[in-house]
């Protein structure tokens, strides 16, 4: 049995599918029931747990052979780096005597120390904490999800207008769900003791113009690139309706996302999905023409 911690989400609930679609029995666990339930219509048992409950999940894990762990992300609303490192040290207490063989943990590309630094650094602390434990682990590293970028639609749908914290040239690897998915399904299903670091991201890498060229051509009308300046990226945060000490975070996130190197593309695992392909699946659902 497959436990998928963080399955109703995008990530999880694609690794689910995937491991779905190749027979292998799946438990997604889920804070309420009901976010599960087109996962257990395709056939997916559900567990239900908070994941601040470190008793309850150990009796999940206790179920399954292999884990996977998407740590839930905090509401921006709260210092997001401290709930995300209470939620981690929760699971990894809960690891302790579930008898599992084995591992799986989603990182993110440039997982580092260091504080205010968002999931850059709570991540690490994911990764570190894997690895001093005895149970066989693999880190699966995603690269900056596409859809992020669903959350400017109504704005250039509305005003014409991407707004981006990046610059319209800046090219940085991204990611589509279905692909975070098959290689998680992948990780999950190699022996126990095989364990690595992979980075996954889609077939190209992409620049914000990418982005609203995409949305352009779908929406039929001009979409702009309005990037907000590095200086006012805090300040914009906080306007969003961020807690002062997430704004901060996601500042330092942000500004090491631009400034570290990325992965050679030969060192990384490269899915099928493009961003044209995934911001159109999203505009159809979202924005159907007729």
């Amino acid at each position: 049995m497959h436990i998928i911690l963080g399955g109703t989400g995008r990530a999880g609930s694609a690794t689910a599918k995937a491991l779905l679609a190749r027979g292998e029995a799946v438990t997604v666990v889920a804070r309420h029931a009901d976010k599960a339930e087109r996962l257990r219509q395709l056939g997916a048992e559900v567990g239900v747990a908070d994941v601040h409950d470190t008793k309850a999940l150990q009796k999940i894990f206790a179920q399954g052979r292999r884990l996977y762990i998407l740590n839930p992300s905090a509401s921006p609303k709260t210092d997001t780096d401290a709930e995300e490192k209470k939620t981690i040290a929760s699971i990894l207490a809960a690891i302790e005597g579930s008898g599992l063989e084995k591992i799986v943990g989603h990182s993110t590309y440039g997982a580092r120390k260091g504080e205010h630094i968002g999931d850059l650094g709570t991540l690490y602390e994911l990764e570190e904490g894997l690895k001093r434990q005895p149970i066989p682990a693999s880190i699966l590293r995603a690269a900056y999800y596409m859809t992020n970028w669903e959350m400017s639609l109504e704005t250039a749908k509305t005003d014409g207008v991407l707004h981006s914290f990046f610059p319209a040239d800046f090219r940085l690897p991204m990611v589509a769900p279905q692909d975070l998915g098959e290689a998680a399904a992948d990780l999950m299903t190699e022996p126990a003791g095989e364990t690595r670091l992979l980075h996954v991201e889609g077939p190209e890498r992409y620049t914000p113009a990418d982005v609203a060229a995409a949305f352009a051509e779908r929406l039929e009308r001009p979409v702009k690139v309005v990037t907000t300046p590095r200086d006012k990226w805090e300040e914009t945060f906080r306007s969003l309706g961020f807690s002062a000490p997430a704004a901060k975070s996601y500042t330092g996130m942000t500004a090491l996302a631009m400034d570290t190197p990325v992965p050679p593309i030969s060192e990384v695992r490269r899915g099928r999905v493009g961003l044209p392909r995934h911001l159109e699946e999203v505009l159809d659902a979202t924005h159907p023409l007729h």
